[in-house]
């Protein structure tokens, strides 16, 4: 991936999604914003768990069904017609399929495909259905890929959800660049080094838990840290940043530069913080305004925090959080 400057983000995604005509009835989900704005940047490659364990287009639909404990995926106009297994065996072959994925789109509501909030029916037909399961693929991808960033196409929708999504995909890729090109500890602390603010923009405990973890490095099995550091941030990240958490990243990074700031040049930081906090401007806001200073009282170790461009600009994702 690092040697191909235009390599990008390979990502999984549910294939009716990409506007393929696989689903129950015949249909697709065409979703544009994925299409036309994230494929920009990511290459996808579809997959059709219910079509992949031998099921035809159209087929009669499939449904979680709870029986006692535990949820079944069984045929609606069928009920004898169990899927379970093939789902989670498909779903664990290709999740040991994805070592170079950096991220994985679901359909929501799909018994197969959903990420969460699936409707589970009941054992008794007069239940109502209740919005608790996940469909039987994904759960199987995501036990057996924790470090995978998984979202559903709906919650994309949500500002701060899709901002959320893209960081840790882009994380991830630069994870993958970095294995790829051998991972050793000087590179494992770098890595960690350049990720220490936008961690802590997202989960302080996380960043708090990884410094000791990564203070190991050069000790030991290296496959074994990095495996467990990797998933340990990915968890960590998935935690949602909020305008106090940004806010306080901001002050950190001002404290690097504070001393070679005006008066008016602090006052006018402090300013635009204190009003994103506030919630009053959105969080591009006082990053365009704490990159301008770091352009005219330049930071080697600011300068390197990908907390300041985790993603594309292009995408423009932090000017609506």
């Amino acid at each position: 991936m690092s040697g191909n400057t235009d390599a990008r983000p390979k990502l999984g995604i549910s294939s009716c999604l990409l506007g393929n005509e696989v689903r129950y009835d015949g249909g697709h989900k065409h979703n544009r914003y994925v299409t036309q704005t994230l494929g920009k940047y990511f290459d996808f490659v579809p997959f059709c768990p219910e079509v992949a364990i031998g099921l035809p287009t159209p087929r009669s639909p499939i449904r979680l069904v709870g029986e006692g404990d535990a949820i079944r995926v069984l045929g609606t106009d069928d009920a004898s017609l169990d899927y379970t297994e093939k789902l989670k065996s498909y779903g664990n072959r290709v999740a040991a399929s994805l070592d170079d994925y950096c991220g994985y789109i679901v359909k929501k509501d799909s018994p197969s495909c959903g990420m969460e909030r699936v409707k589970v029916y009941q054992e008794k037909k007069e239940a109502p259905p209740v919005r608790r399961g996940s469909g039987m693929y994904t759960s199987a991808v995501m036990e057996s890929r924790p470090e995978l960033p998984v979202e559903e196409e709906g919650r994309l929708m949500d500002p701060g959800l899709r901002e959320n999504f893209v960081i840790r995909v882009f994380t991830l890729f630069r994870w993958r660049c970095v294995v790829q090109e051998g991972l050793t500890p000087r590179s494992l602390v770098e890595f960690h080094t350049r990720h220490k603010f936008l961690l802590l923009a997202h989960h302080e405990a996380t960043y708090r838990q990884l410094g000791p973890l990564v203070a190991k490095a050069g000790i030991g099995d290296l496959d074994a840290l990095a495996n467990e550091y990797i998933v340990t941030l990915m968890q960590g990240l998935c935690h949602v940043a909020t305008p106090g958490k940004q806010a306080n990243v901001l002050m950190h990074i001002m404290g690097f530069i504070k001393n070679r700031m005006t008066d008016e040049d602090k006052t006018e930081m402090l300013d635009l913080i204190e009003m994103h906090q506030s919630g009053l401007v959105p969080v591009i806001v006082p990053i365009t305004l704490m990159n301008h200073f770091l352009r005219r009282y330049p930071h080697e170790y600011i300068d390197k925090q990908y907390f300041l461009e985790p993603h594309p600009r292009e995408l423009m994702l932090r000017n609506h959080i």
